[in-house]
């Protein structure tokens, strides 16, 4: 089985990012998805750039 984490874009809303965290830890996606935006309101916008470094080095 491989554990390595990878974006799941066939679920996703955007690039995957929130989905493939979701499906990587077996937790329901739209908790993740609501917590990147209470982390972008409560950050300052500081999930923003999280969640897209994460897109970018996810699946490399």
């Amino acid at each position: 089985m491989d554990t390595r984490f990878h974006l799941d874009r066939a679920n996703g809303k955007f690039l995957g990012v929130c989905a493939g965290i979701a499906q990587h830890f077996g937790w329901n996606p739209m908790l993740v998805r609501a917590a990147f935006v209470i982390g972008t309101l409560a950050g300052f916008g500081s999930a923003i750039l999280i969640y897209f470094v994460i897109a970018l080095i996810a699946d490399r």
